[in-house]
């Protein structure tokens, strides 16, 4: 294992990864990103392999970093004072390990029955945690408008705790063709649609999910095939955008397991 000490901020390897860490049209061009955390990092070994490089703190690290490190012997590291490496990280407190990976590339059904479709989602928190509903509801994959946050940032990928390497996610799309190109139903949500409940989801299905404050696009309301709400007590007026993404999406899977 090849083991270097970066203690400048003017350190082209340092440059580099604080781009990574930093800009998303940097990811895109080299095509790498960096994990956070021993079960980002294990969860992308146990489908893809060692990490191209392995970034830890100045001082004594947790157990379960360590036991990581030990793991991976041929792969380099740089180590970093502490406030050099919480740069990189995308919480305030650091877990005491990053690395950094080339971005997987699943393989994108021709004909998916399940879908889902997200329009201008900026929060890449909550991008992740409906990346993660969607893997966990069966849903074969997700795309995402050209206004979306980046899926493959060091938060997104937090937020999605390795769905981003079971899931197939398509960036960049447009997303009112990808709706007249899905071969079964489309549902928009919006405030004031058909109940949820009242659906059958049991055909392809597609959601689509809007802007966290916004909704959706009038376009997109359009190319849809149904609009539907979600039915809810009281004065509340919406959900959290990923509440109801998983509301949706396990709706279609209790329908399918009652089949």
């Amino acid at each position: 294992m090849s083991f270097k000490h970066i203690v400048s901020r003017d350190n082209p390897v340092f440059k580099q990864l604080k781009k990574l860490a930093d800009n998303a049209r940097e990811r895109r061009l080299e095509g790498k990103t960096l994990l956070d955390g021993v079960h980002l990092i294990e969860a992308y070994i146990a489908t893809f392999g060692e990490p191209e490089l392995v970034i830890i703190p100045e001082g004594k690290s947790s157990v379960e970093a360590t036991g990581l490190i030990q793991q991976l012997v041929d792969v380099a590291t740089i180590m970093l004072p502490t406030l050099m490496f919480a740069e990189l990280t995308p919480v305030a407190s650091a877990t005491g390990i990053l690395a950094l990976v080339k971005t997987p590339q699943l393989p994108i059904p021709i004909t998916p029955k399940f879908a889902l479709m997200l329009e201008d989602i900026q929060d890449p928190g909550n991008l992740g945690s409906m990346l993660r509903t969607a893997a966990a509801a069966g849903v074969e994959v997700v795309y995402l408008s050209a206004s979306c946050t980046d899926a493959w940032s060091p938060k997104a990928l937090r937020g999605g705790q390795g769905a981003q390497f079971l899931l197939p996610v398509v960036e960049r799309v447009n997303l009112i063709a990808e709706l007249g190109n899905f071969n079964g139903n489309s549902y928009a949500t919006t405030m004031d649609g058909e109940s949820l409940y009242q659906q059958d989801l049991t055909q392809p299905t597609a959601f689509v999910m809007g802007n966290e404050g916004a909704g959706l696009s009038k376009l997109a309301l359009q190319a849809a095939t149904h609009q539907v709400s979600i039915p809810m007590h009281g004065d509340i007026e919406s959900l959290n955008a990923a509440a109801a993404a998983a509301i949706c999406l396990f709706e279609r899977s209790r329908q399918m397991s009652a089949k």
